[in-house]
């Protein structure tokens, strides 16, 4: 199969996972009804949120964390596919052709083409097939498949400021975690770095590993899980306030996306102390838009705490705020307002103005 083939058979298999602190891929195994990913991507975390072509955003279960394989297992139990993914069986030789499939950067189903640079390359203690596929942030967990669309390998990590050298982890490994795991006949299970066993999240104390004693970071990471903290936790508590699902509104680190009517919120706070949150309404029309100016302008001087603006030919409505003057009252008005005008201003831009509907990249 050719690229485009083996995306268009096995897209509804590839997961994208959201965290509150970053975002990766998976892809699922139907054999096993697990979501096969990183550690890394989950962050530590007992609960992520996933979503899929036939899966909309929805919170799911780590039930296996090991961070010596750099691999864990999400469980879901009723997604069905028509052509399931399956790990492959054949050895992995240089010069095979190879696809990487993700979500890089958030760009949902990206394949890219390359081959096996190295089927065997040893770092640290375990071997890695090297690809010259390209992978970036947010491939991290995806599948990487031979042209027959046979898992060979999970894109686990790459080398920086290198030109395409990408590693994952061999089909053989993931096996191997797989069938241990499914021996247990249990959830909540860790794998220790040190002596490697598979241990019952529930018979470790303290965070030591009760085989070898050994301190167990990802332990102490899923016991702590997530708390907000600061601005962050004044925002998440007005979403919530609001009613908004935050858990499923998060797109990783300190972003936040939320879709009402034909209208789309994104809320970021980035590294200077601005809050921005955008509301991307519609497309600037190609006539009368001198017409649409004046209404903007005119909208304007009657808004408290919103704004509109345009960016290219993109029209927004916002709200922006430094964090330090975040307050829950104002905020709570202030996203109020966002979220109760946005859908409606959409529609008389369109109605009225002749403003074009965005097309949005599910």
């Amino acid at each position: 199969m050719n690229t485009q083939e083996i995306l268009d058979t096995y897209q509804e298999s590839i997961i994208q996972i959201e965290t509150p602190l970053g975002s990766g891929s998976g892809f699922y195994l139907q054999e096993y009804q697990l979501i096969i990913t990183n550690s890394h991507v989950v962050s530590g975390l007992k609960e992520i949120v996933i979503s899929s072509k036939d899966i909309k955003l929805r919170e799911a279960k780590v039930v296996y964390d090991d961070p010596k394989y750099d691999l864990s297992f999400i469980s879901t139990q009723d997604l069905k596919v028509k052509t399931p993914l399956e790990l492959s069986t054949t050895k992995v030789n240089d010069g095979d052709k190879v696809v990487a499939v993700g979500h890089p950067y958030g760009l949902n189903y990206t394949a890219t083409q390359g081959i096996v640079s190295k089927a065997e390359r040893l770092q640290g203690e375990l071997e890695y097939i090297q690809i010259d596929a390209a992978i970036n942030p947010g491939n991290s967990g995806g599948p990487v498949l031979n042209d027959n669309g046979q898992v060979i390998g999970v894109n686990t990590f790459i080398i920086q400021n290198s030109n395409n050298l990408g590693f994952a982890l061999p089909f053989h490994y993931v096996q191997e975690a797989l069938e241990a795991f499914k021996a247990l006949h249990k959830n909540d299970i860790i794998r220790c770095s040190s002596c490697l066993n598979l241990v019952n999240e529930e018979d470790i104390k303290d965070d030591y590993c009760p085989e070898c004693g050994v301190k167990i970071e990802v332990a102490k990471k899923r016991r702590e899980g997530y708390t907000p903290a600061g601005s962050i936790k004044t925002l998440e508590k007005i979403l919530n306030d609001m009613g908004k699902d935050v858990n499923l509104a998060r797109r990783g680190q300190r972003m936040w996306q939320i879709d009402i009517g034909s209208a789309r919120i994104e809320i970021s706070y980035y590294d200077n102390g601005i809050i921005v949150a955008d509301s991307s309404l519609c497309r600037l029309p190609h006539k009368n838009i001198e017409k649409l100016y004046h209404f903007l302008l005119e909208e304007n001087t009657k808004m408290d705490y919103l704004q509109f603006s345009i960016n290219d030919n993109s029209i927004l409505l916002s709200y922006i705020i430094v964090d330090s003057s975040l307050e829950e009252k104002n905020g709570t008005i202030a996203l109020g307002r966002l979220f109760s005008k946005s859908d409606t201003y959409d529609k008389i831009l369109i109605q009225e103005y002749g403003a074009s509907l965005i097309k949005r990249d599910d």
